[in-house]
């Protein structure tokens, strides 16, 4: 089949065969189609949507383009988990550490950063010596000796998904619920986890603007999980405001330690006993939503959580002086503080824009292939709610330079906003369970 007639086809609204989304992975992956043509139908795609049905075989297929792990000789239950993305979004790297202080093996293959949303590689990577690019059988041997790996796609794995994940990044093309099912799910089924919990993220800073999205996407992943036998539920979360105070790689992971130490914010913290309440709950460790929330505080009490971040990131080549010492991780040459300009209270910190000036700080990627600054970013000093006194610092902005500061200084001057109505809708908007049925806090 050809490229230009597959293209033609969703272009005019058709509903796409299962031969010709075969025929356009195999192309991904053999380099028959360009990039413009897989462009081309991206944005078909985005603009006319898919069904169910292709959907599912689009999934399929990018599972098929590589192979699956296989986890079986692994003790214990594995359950996969995976974040939509947003502004300041480090829960995986506080949870895989805790869950598997918990006793359940917690196997992540995670991405790079997608427009103004932040990469769980980009952060892992700016803690010195980090590798992110390990093949199957050293994945294994993390995941034995720590319970968790955090990790990119193995070169075998869902490779379809590398390709059109890059390319969807600079092509406008992220904001598509069948391909972002596809993308998520491909990778989910084919990292070998028994269960799947999904943090579906909702607002300004997410791919999802409304609630109403964010559940269709929720049960578009759930119900491709259950279908193909893993069991799958999904929290819709949200994301108008940053999660937690920082943005930005390096800068994340000092917040991790933090929130690891049992001194992380309140709604990261929020975020991570949710995700991890139902992750304990699917593995059959924990008997209900107070025992599970019990054993996570218990292992960053005792500590047993960061132990295993710690034995992670040994395992991964990371350097672990920087978990006792975290100014050994990277750090900017300008920093420069955002001060309010009146007094009143905050009643909004948009997670869009400051998500936004991070990438303009060199945080994230403008265009495929650019590097990112580790050391980049921004720390929200106001939080929602406060009362600040003209003067009082709002954020803080971490560049290489003065340029880069005062591009970033331009866009998120107008992300916090001093008075108004403080909007109270909660951070937890919903929960899908195994079965599709939806439930709200």
């Amino acid at each position: 089949m050809r490229a230009v007639d597959i293209i033609r086809a969703k272009r005019d609204g058709e509903v796409l065969t299962v031969a010709a989304i075969d025929a356009m992975v195999r192309g991904v992956l053999d380099g028959s189609w360009a990039d413009y043509q897989t462009s081309a139908l991206l944005m078909a795609i985005v603009l006319r949507g898919m069904t169910p049905d292709e959907t599912a075989a689009l999934t399929d297929a990018m599972v098929r383009s590589g192979r699956r792990v296989d986890l079986s000789a692994l003790p214990g239950t594995k359950v996969g988990k995976h974040s939509t993305g947003g502004v300041g979004d480090k829960v995986s790297i506080v949870l895989a550490p805790l869950v598997a202080a918990c006793g359940v093996v917690m196997p992540k293959m995670s991405g790079r950063g997608l427009g103004h949303t932040g990469g769980t590689l980009d952060k892992l990577e700016s803690i010195p010596g980090f590798r992110v690019d390990l093949d199957e059988a050293r994945f294994l041997e993390v995941l034995r000796t720590a319970g968790c790996a955090l990790i990119g796609q193995t070169a075998d794995v869902a490779p379809a998904d590398k390709v059109l994940y890059a390319l969807r990044d600079v092509t406008a093309t992220v904001e598509s619920i069948p391909l972002i099912s596809a993308s998520i799910m491909s990778k989910k089924l084919a990292e070998g986890s028994q269960a799947l919990v999904l943090d579906v993220k909702c607002g300004r800073g997410a791919f999802m603007k409304t609630r109403s999205d964010a559940l269709a996407l929720a049960q578009s992943l759930v119900a491709i999980g259950g279908a193909r036998g893993v069991p799958t539920e999904a929290v819709v979360t949200g994301m108008d405001r940053p999660l937690g105070r920082a943005v930005g790689n390096a800068l994340e992971i000092r917040e991790c330690l933090e929130t690891l130490a049992g001194q992380g914010p309140a709604d990261l913290v929020e975020v991570v006993e949710t995700i991890g309440g139902r992750v304990l709950r699917l593995a059959g460790v924990a008997t209900s939503a107070d025992d599970a929330r019990r054993q996570l505080r218990n292992a960053i009490r005792t500590g047993a959580g960061r132990d295993r971040f710690r034995a992670m990131v040994a395992a991964q080549g990371g350097a672990v002086a920087v978990i006792d010492d975290p100014a050994r991780l990277p750090a900017s040459a300008v920093v420069e503080t955002l001060s309010a300009a009146a007094d009143g209270t905050v009643s909004d910190i948009d997670a869009a824009l400051v998500g936004q000036a991070a990438v303009l700080l060199g945080a994230g990627r403008e265009k495929k292939g650019d590097p990112v600054d580790h050391a980049a970013g921004i720390v929200v000093r106001a939080t929602v709610g406060s009362t600040v006194r003209r003067g009082d610092p709002l954020l803080d902005l971490h560049g290489p330079d003065a340029a880069r500061i005062a591009a970033a200084r331009a866009v998120v001057a107008a992300a916090v906003v001093i008075g108004g109505v403080v909007d109270a809708t909660p951070l937890i908007r919903a929960h899908v369970d195994a079965s599709g049925g939806v439930s709200t806090p």
